[in-house]
């Protein structure tokens, strides 16, 4: 096993070389052609040999070169590219600031920098799927009763890639949660990780014994927090006040207002660019039926304020004239050519005045009208508390969940909500963005 580990460590490794000076040389004979190799010898060989080996220590403080971590999965990217980022920004430091370094034109470096990024995402997500590590999944010992458990156990044993192997399920009550049976436990099952539910911290006896076992390489995790790497969502079931004061109050804000700076701009150029458009999609709404091209709700924003958002109109004028209903992908309501827009998302492009206006958002959790957020905060916990941050276009729970359109949905997608809150972050809105790209075309179902 270990003889396997150290030949695939090699290949990461060999691959990961092989990547950079690929990239290297694509760059160059983009910019230089057939004189690449000699632009290569010249001035790029010595100073991007140096660098390449910042960057590969770099890889490995990271923990690009732990075999156990090499899974695809959001945290996998984030990793990488949080990598790729601060080697990029050493890169531009050495490159500008040390003459001996200099390489002329520098826009070399920026073109090398993306051409890697991309091939480099390429190579590892191929080598953690078909070359990446046989090395036996996380060990767990899961301590805890109830639904939430049992979704846990379900997934894990359905999903093997995820890295994780249920070896010990014991009930909260079980005698065998005493000090000298865990370490039995450990000992015979090579348990590695111990999950317990957020009271049980409070248990002495139990967080004593599991504290013991921390000079063993025994990590110790809450439900919610396994749950929450296992679904990409939060638990809402096993939630209390205490977890949203301890994850989510105070987080972020830095991000939050540089996000609000560069939304502004992009919708702005974008609703520029794309008026041709917009106003060709208004001419086709008036001639499909009579009534304004753009259409307005009352939404439910930041802070639980209510905002006017646009739509292209894609149902008749009287579709609600029984009161407010829920949202169907395949409404009768909705004219032909409104569900041709629905079914491209350009109804959406009039959103772009709401981002401009800093009533909406690129990315986060979807608006709802006020009439459905008095009744899903009667009927859901917590529900309020996805209004800490702006509504987005688009969001984590609309590109994990099918089209909502029940107090049930609106449960799940909140789980799914309250991780956005948690996790929001640059990868994570690139991610969902790209997500939605990917899907732009496709009817949500």
């Amino acid at each position: 096993m270990q003889h396997q580990s150290k030949i695939r460590l090699l290949v990461l490794f060999t691959g990961d070389v092989a990547a950079l000076y690929l990239s290297l040389f694509a760059a160059l004979f983009i910019r230089y052609g057939d004189d690449a190799y000699r632009g290569f010898t010249e001035t790029h060989a010595t100073p991007f040999t140096v660098i390449f080996g910042i960057w590969v220590v770099v890889f490995y403080v990271a923990g690009l070169y732990d075999l156990r971590r090499l899974r695809n999965g959001i945290d996998f990217i984030k990793t990488l590219w949080l990598a790729l980022f601060t080697n990029g920004l050493l890169t531009i430091t050495l490159f500008y600031l040390i003459p001996t370094f200099g390489i002329a034109p520098r826009r070399n470096l920026f073109l090398f920098i993306i051409i890697f990024a991309v091939i480099e995402t390429l190579w590892r997500r191929f080598f953690n799927s078909h070359i990446g590590s046989s090395e036996p999944p996380n060990k767990v010992l899961l301590i805890g009763n109830g639904p939430t458990a049992e979704e846990v156990v379900r997934a894990v044993n359905l999903n093997p890639q995820l890295g994780y192997e249920i070896k010990a399920w014991l009930k909260e009550d079980s005698a065998n949660t005493r000090k000298a049976n865990l370490h039995a436990l450990v000992k015979e099952h090579g348990i590695n990780l111990i999950v317990i539910p957020r009271h049980l911290k409070k248990d002495t006896r139990l967080t004593g014994a599991l504290y013991g076992l921390l000079s063993h390489g025994v990590e110790a995790r809450d439900l919610p927090n396994f749950y929450e790497v296992v679904f990409r969502k939060i638990p809402l079931a096993d939630l209390e006040e205490a977890w949203f004061l301890e994850n989510l109050v105070g987080q972020q804000k830095f991000y939050d207002q540089l996000k609000r700076a560069l939304e502004f701009v992009i919708a702005f150029f974008l609703f520029i660019a794309l008026l041709p458009l917009e106003i060709l999609i208004a001419l086709g709404v008036k001639i499909a039926s009579p009534g304004p091209a753009v259409y307005k709700q009352e939404r439910v924003g930041r802070g639980g304020r209510s905002f006017m958002l646009y739509k292209f109109r894609t149902m008749d004028m009287n579709a609600e004239k029984n009161g407010a209903q829920w949202a169907d992908p395949n409404d009768a309501r909705a004219t032909p050519f409104g569900r041709f827009l629905r079914y491209t998302h350009l109804d959406e492009l009039p959103q772009l005045i709401n981002i401009i206006k800093n009533e909406l958002s690129f990315v986060g959790p979807r608006p709802e009208r006020p009439e459905f957020v008095k009744l899903l905060e009667e009927k859901i916990p917590y529900y309020d508390i996805r209004h800490l941050v702006k509504p987005g276009v688009t969001g984590w729970a609309q590109i994990n969940y099918r089209y909502g359109a029940s107090v049930e949905d609106a449960y799940e997608k909140l789980q799914h909500d309250i991780y956005y809150l948690k996790n929001r972050s640059v990868v994570l809105d690139i991610s969902i963005f790209l997500k939605t790209l990917k899907s732009f075309f496709v009817n949500q179902t």
